[in-house]
């Protein structure tokens, strides 16, 4: 029991509404999460106060989300905790419940989607209420319905999804029942919101430690060929990386998000990408970065597989590998900002296939090129901004205005590419005019 160990903040809530004499109970993730022994910062009540009631005890509130019941309580800190009448469902659409108040605690336990969130701590008495045994099915590592499973999953259909990723998240099994009724509601998640299965994704990719499993029981559930058709028909090998991001040296769950987010799309065209990402509502700018990862895969991935597998003796790449040229080249069509993740996630994509036994670089020659790609990046003229000359010096030496000056631009920086030592502007200069004589 010393395990549940609420914060001072929510002891004084929990008193205050015992003081008015209602009774208030510490319900849902952090219970759970308590006894198995995670760290959770989010500690919500129950209580069988009404939200009129706990909006006239408490003077900091913020209507949450009063027709379900819930008030948002701020404690002395600042910080919010949902305080949730005890209720029942009365209708509901397969989303959204209309409530009815008055329920007693284990009325409102049977309305929750699995047993493991349906335990409930009196944090005064320190009593544990688990009418459905879901100390027993954490202890036993299993993801079960709160009775009748289908019957569940009609009520919310994205229990569906919450299910698949406690399941990933945790290390657990889903009960067969389960587990069937999760498969019955795939071709029903379609009434689910863009934003929560985006939501519900990006949970997955920040919470799971190993997300490979759980991308396949989407598969496997339908649940992906229902939300997110692009995806179920992805190799198998894409999932598989998820599982080795974040590489060592990157820092941050923020950028092991998105880059996971990436992995997904890692190879799927442009178009493909673009209307899948949008369709989720992501925002424009992890659109646009995720689509330009995937394109540059999409177009230059067997180049970049087949190099990094060439034997010795190429330039700048005595041990075997990419030449700095193809390494400029790719710098040069992901971008300079880019091409440390573009390389990331070609290491973790290479990592599972090395798993499996398939081809892939060796460990070293992918982190020693992870290091050249960058210094390359970052020193070498890659960009059209980065030559020694512009629009303003090829029109002087006669380049005619419009269009030409901007693909003359281009062919030089391909020339510059392949050879950094012609970036000067003197040659660059007689280049674009042997250019036009050409003409």
């Amino acid at each position: 029991m010393a395990r549940l160990n609420p914060p001072k903040e929510v002891l004084e809530i929990a008193t205050k509404l015992r003081e008015k004499g209602f009774e208030a109970w510490c319900v849902g993730g952090a219970v759970r999460d308590a006894l198995l022994g995670h760290p959770d910062l989010d500690w919500d009540l129950a209580t069988s106060a009404t939200p009129t009631d706990v909006m006239r005890i408490f003077k900091r509130t913020v209507p949450v989300g009063i027709a379900f019941g819930t008030v948002g309580v701020l404690d002395r800190n600042g910080r919010m905790h949902e305080v949730t009448t005890f209720r029942h469902d009365v209708t509901t659409d397969g989303r959204h419940a209309e409530v009815k108040f008055g329920a007693s605690l284990d009325e409102d336990l049977s309305r929750r989607d699995f047993t493991i969130n349906a335990i409930a701590y009196d944090p005064h008495t320190h009593e544990l209420r688990d009418p459905f045994h879901g100390q027993m099915d954490l202890g036993h590592g299993l993801v079960r319905c709160v009775g009748d499973a289908e019957q569940r999953m009609k009520e919310d259909r994205l229990r569906a999804l919450r299910g698949l990723r406690f399941a990933s998240r945790f290390g657990f099994e889903i009960e067969p029942a389960t587990w069937n009724a999760i498969c019955h509601s795939a071709p029903h998640l379609g009434r689910l919101s863009a934003e929560r299965v985006k939501q519900e994704l990006e949970k997955t990719m920040e919470q799971v430690a190993r997300p490979a499993l759980a991308l396949e029981r989407w598969r496997s559930a339908g649940a992906l060929g229902a939300l997110v058709p692009p995806l179920h028909d992805a190799p198998s090998e894409r999932f598989a990386a998820l599982d080795y991001l974040p590489l060592p040296g990157l820092a941050g769950r923020p950028q092991r998000k998105v880059l996971r987010l990436a992995a997904l799309f890692f190879g799927d065209d442009r178009r493909s990408a673009d209307v899948t990402l949008r369709a989720l509502k992501f925002s424009n700018a992890d659109t646009a970065w995720i689509v330009r990862l995937a394109d540059v895969r999409a177009r230059l991935g067997a180049a970049v597989d087949a190099a990094m597998l060439r034997d010795g003796g190429a330039d700048g790449a005595a041990d075997g590998g990419a030449t700095d040229a193809e390494l400029r080249r790719w710098a040069a069509e992901v971008g300079r900002t880019a091409a440390a993740s573009f390389w990331r996630l070609h290491a973790a994509l290479w990592s599972a296939r090395r798993a499996t036994g398939g081809a892939a670089p060796s460990e070293r020659r992918v982190a020693s090129t992870h290091r050249r790609l960058v210094r390359i990046a970052y020193r070498d003229a890659i960009a059209i901004g980065d030559l020694q000359v512009d629009g303003e010096d090829l029109v002087a030496a006669g380049v005619p205005k419009g269009p030409a000056v901007g693909s003359t631009l281009k062919r030089l920086l391909d020339l510059v590419i392949e050879d950094p030592a012609v970036n000067r502007r003197e040659a660059l200069v007689g280049l674009a005019v042997e250019m036009q004589r050409k003409l």
